[in-house]
């Protein structure tokens, strides 16, 4: 990628800017209605700015803005167009070398699991999305690594009303929520443990269900997961949220992902990713409730230097549904440009995208063209 550097170099530090930017634009046609067309245009500046102080310790700074366009192309006299500016990121870091801080609106991801993600708890990553966004969260992110290659990460968010991952009850407006993470290497691999806690706001729910409290009531997430390579690379990740209230109609939810990953030595290697998912909401930690089942398989096969294909299958097991994605990818130094072919059904339940009007709804052909500079 390129980029504007200026450094300013002296015997006691150093100073880095940088100026960058990723610009798309996309076009999909779905093949219910040819004339019905939606283009989109993304355009995400970033500025940076690192000072060194020495080899071990260094303050950087990063701010990034999401530009967006979409248009809704129905007939000659009819389109529909949206377009907003908002802030993407702005944080700050201390870096030393074993050590971070980072304060400000940030990403926070983490687990095992790539296609299925029980442990999407601050973002919303697709792995069929090319440009690969999701919105920050505002907070205080701590990590610290030991030379056993053990870890410690500690957070605290503030501010983030708007839902994030899985979330369908609202976290209640103007309060702390707070967590960490330990991951620790077992055999050939890891494991860690996570736990998150927040307050929700019952009443503000995506779920549409009418719920009357008075004040806010305390959730609490906990997590575990594991990665290994044993010929093929194998994971797990489970994760246990508890809504303490009687009033929510199912307070305990509980999901869990197995995965494996493997390269086949044909031609210039085949990588599959195959992952299963279970989901369940209850009104007991051992009762049985309202469920769903997913199954994943993403494949990748470098064509050339330049070209690669990828397929990615989801399996709705309770609704019957098959959901599959073929991207075409060209890769230049600069620009990368991709073509995807989707065959879903019409109302789009796919678990991470619960809203029905999906660009990626029914069958059709998307064009998404990547410019980096």
């Amino acid at each position: 990628m390129g980029c504007l550097i200026l450094f300013v170099v002296n015997s006691a530090s150093s100073q880095t800017l940088e100026l960058k930017g990723l610009l798309s634009g996309w076009i999909t046609v779905n093949a219910e209605d040819v004339f019905k067309l939606q283009f989109g245009l993304y355009y995400i500046p970033e500025f940076s700015i690192k000072k060194s102080f020495s080899q071990n310790y260094s303050i950087d700074f990063d701010i990034s803005l999401n530009v967006n366009g979409t248009a809704l192309l129905q007939s000659q006299d009819d389109t529909q167009t949206s377009g907003e500016i908002d802030l993407y990121r702005m944080w700050g870091r201390f870096s030393a070398s074993r050590f971070e801080a980072r304060l400000g609106l940030q990403k926070i991801n983490f687990g095992s699991a790539s296609l299925l993600r029980p442990l999407m708890w601050f973002d919303r990553l697709d792995p069929r999305d090319p440009l690969q966004l999701t919105d920050g969260v505002y907070g205080l992110l701590m990590r610290y690594y030991f030379l056993n290659n053990a870890n410690i990460w500690v957070w605290g968010l503030y501010g983030n009303k708007d839902a994030k991952g899985w979330e369908f009850l609202l976290t209640k407006d103007r309060s702390v929520e707070f967590g960490g993470r330990f991951q620790y290497p077992v055999g050939n691999g890891e494991m860690a443990f996570t736990y998150h806690h927040r307050q929700i706001d019952p009443n503000q729910n995506l779920s549409g269900l009418d719920m009357a409290f008075d004040s806010s009531v305390p959730e609490n997430r906990f997590a575990l997961d594991g990665k290994w390579d044993i010929e093929i690379g194998f994971w797990f990740e489970g994760t246990l949220t508890h809504q303490e209230s009687e009033q929510v109609p199912y307070p305990w939810q509980k999901a869990i992902t197995i995965g494996f990953d493997y390269t086949f030595g044909l031609g210039n290697g085949l990588n599959l990713i195959g992952e299963y998912f279970v989901y369940e909401s209850s009104q007991e930690l051992f009762g049985s409730g309202e469920s769903m089942k997913f199954s994943a398989l993403s494949m990748n096969y470098p064509l050339s230097i330049l070209d690669s294909l990828s397929c990615i299958l989801y399996y709705d097991w309770k609704n019957k549904n098959l959901y599959s994605f073929l991207n075409w990818r060209r890769t230049y130094d600069q620009l990368v440009i991709n073509v995807i072919g989707f065959w879903n059904p019409k109302r789009f339940q796919i678990y991470q995208n619960p809203a029905e009007n999906n660009m990626f709804a029914g069958k059709g052909i998307q064009i998404m063209v990547i410019f980096n500079h």
